[in-house]
C-alpha cells in the first residue's frame, strides 16, 4: 500500500519514532508499512490539558513509542476509565468503546481519529457549561 503525504514548509513529522522537518514543500511517498504522524497531529505533552486531550496524548504515544509499549497501555486504560465515568452521553460513550477496540488490536493511529471526536465533543461540552460565578461580596456586619 503506498502512501502520499504532503508537508508544508517547516512541518515536522514523525516517521518510526524519528522527527523530520519539511524543508520547503515536500511530498513524500511511503511504500511500505511505518508508524508515522505529521506535525498537525502531534501533541505536545503541555497541550494534554483535558482528559480527551490526555486519552490522544497517551494513545499517540503508544503509537510512536512502541518500546514503552506496556507502560503506554496502562496509562492508556487510565486515561479511558476516567473518561468513560465523566461521559454521560450514549454516543460519546460509542466511541470510547471504539477507541478501545482499535487500541486492542493495536490500529493506534485509527484510535487517534476517535480521539479527535472525543476532543471536539468535549470542547463543545465546556463551552456549554456557565461560566463560574465569583462567590458573592459579603459586608462585614456592624
Amino acid at each position: 500500500m503506498t502512501l502520499r503525504i504532503s508537508l508544508r514548509n517547516g512541518e515536522p513529522v514523525i516517521v518510526n519514532g524519528a522527527v523530520l522537518r519539511a524543508v520547503g514543500r515536500t511530498d513524500l511517498v511511503l511504500e511500505n508499512e511505518a508508524t508515522i504522524l505529521r506535525g498537525r497531529e502531534v501533541m505536545k505533552p503541555q497541550d494534554a490539558d483535558t482528559p480527551a486531550k490526555q486519552l490522544y496524548f497517551a494513545c499517540m504515544m503508544a503509537y510512536i513509542d512502541p518500546a514503552d509499549i506496556a507502560r503506554h497501555q496502562q496509562t492508556l486504560l487510565q486515561r479511558l476509565e476516567a473518561l468513560m465515568t465523566a461521559l454521560e452521553s450514549p454516543e460519546a460513550k460509542g466511541v470510547c468503546v471504539h477507541f478501545a477496540q482499535k487500541v486492542a488490536t493495536g490500529q493506534f493511529y485509527q484510535a487517534l481519529a476517535e480521539c479527535r471526536w472525543l476532543i471536539a465533543y468535549e470542547a463543545d461540552a465546556l463551552a456549554r457549561l456557565p461560566a463560574a460565578q465569583p462567590p458573592e461580596a459579603t459586608t462585614p456586619a456592624a
